[in-house]
């Protein structure tokens, strides 16, 4: 296999000198040991990379997306011994100044009038070759890569830290400027804008003015103003790994309805945050969750929306189901989001061996303490604006 490297052979001045991110070489040089050893034991002499999820997670935070939804700009091929970032020409530059510089990557290079397909096929000719992608000629293993990129390293749980603060704040900030009649779209604008400034991609934000949830459980946003409450839920992507969370402001004294179908939601979005637990299998936390479904007097609520996930280098990969048997581990993360009626909670939680911690929390925002198991747990209050 031939391959080309980026020419550094002429005179560059200080300032032309990359700084090298010594935490984040080592991190990939450890994550190509644990895929090495992958290849080793299943038999295989190389893996294609070509999912946003797996490239990101390897070359941590790297990106091979031109944005949005728009297509993966480059793969990644990868033996024990090297590598190989293939893409066509037009975005050799980018990956190799921006997203993977110094980082000890190879270059297979093509013309962009060129099919990537080709070049791919080159690639695995000959080779017993694993996928994440179902490549013709490969085996696809990108269910078992889930096992690589979880539970999340210390150099990622730092990160999600991170994006989680920014994400918090964004959605919070909103809330507490908001002014009646804003609608629905102005508010989403003004959470994507304070994304953006940090350095998240917004994913998916949801502005649920005046009740409109109760119908619409995964509305976005329209130009109908909002007069009296609103939920804002975001989720963004920070350093490849996604993050959520939710938050109700009341414009003025919050109506009853608003009261009411808070309090199930709370005392539930506290239970599945307390029984995210190391060792539990996600369908023995969703037993918790929907008993107090039940016992709230809501249990019809649970079947009008997705309750959770696990988040990671991919959105949803593993969804809460009442059968699911993935087992929680410490350095899971799992972003709670249930409804009742017109309010939406959400927050993102890490496992972990001393307890579950909320990424999203805030000492900016007002809380609830809601007792499990004798034990408080603190959910998001409703934020009242005077009007």
């Amino acid at each position: 296999m031939s391959t080309t490297t980026v020419d550094l052979s002429d005179p560059m001045n200080s300032a032309e000198f990359a700084a090298v991110d010594v935490a984040r070489l080592s991190e990939i040089a450890a994550r190509h040991q644990r895929l090495a050893e992958f290849l080793r034991q299943e038999n295989f002499s190389a893996v294609l990379l070509q999912q946003p999820s797996n490239f990101t997670w390897f070359t941590a935070g790297g990106c091979n997306e031109r944005g949005g939804t728009t297509g993966a700009t480059g793969a990644l091929f990868v033996t024990p011994e090297a590598r190989v970032l293939a893409c066509s020409n037009v975005d050799t530059a980018q990956f190799f100044e921006s997203e993977v510089s110094n980082m000890g990557f190879q270059l297979k290079e093509r013309p962009w009038t060129e099919p990537r397909s080709v070049m791919l096929a080159d690639l695995c000719r000959g080779r017993r070759v694993a996928s994440d992608a179902g490549f013709p000629g490969t085996t696809d293993v990108g269910l078992r890569l889930l096992s690589l990129r979880l539970p999340l390293s210390e150099y990622d749980q730092i990160r999600m830290r991170e994006g989680a603060k920014l994400l918090t704040h964004a959605i919070e900030a909103t809330a507490r400027a908001m002014v009646q009649g804003r609608t629905e779209a102005e508010i989403a604008g003004e959470v994507s804008h304070r994304l953006f400034r940090h350095g998240v991609q917004p994913e998916r934000i949801q502005v649920l003015g005046d009740g409109r949830g109760t119908r619409f459980r995964r509305w976005t946003f329209d130009e109908s103003p909002v007069q009296r409450y609103c939920t804002i839920s975001a989720v963004g992507r920070y350093c490849g790994m996604y993050v959520g969370a939710a938050r109700t402001v009341a414009l003025g004294e919050p109506p009853e309805s608003l009261l009411k179908a808070f309090e199930p939601a709370a005392m539930i979005a506290a239970t599945g945050v307390f029984f995210s637990q190391p060792d539990w299998e996600l369908f023995e936390v969703w037993n918790r969750v929907h008993r107090l479904y039940e016992k709230s007097g809501v249990e019809a609520e649970w079947r009008l929306a997705d309750q959770a996930e696990i988040v990671e280098y991919e959105f949803g990969a593993v969804p809460l189901m009442p059968n699911s048997e993935f087992r929680l581990m410490a350095g899971t993360p799992v972003f709670w989001h249930p409804s009742v009626g017109p309010v939406l909670m959400g927050d993102t939680v890490l496992v972990g061996d001393r307890g579950t911690q909320v990424l999203t929390s805030s000492s900016e925002w007002p809380v609830i303490p809601v007792l499990v198991k004798g034990t408080p747990v603190d959910v998001p209050a409703i934020l009242v604006v005077n009007v």
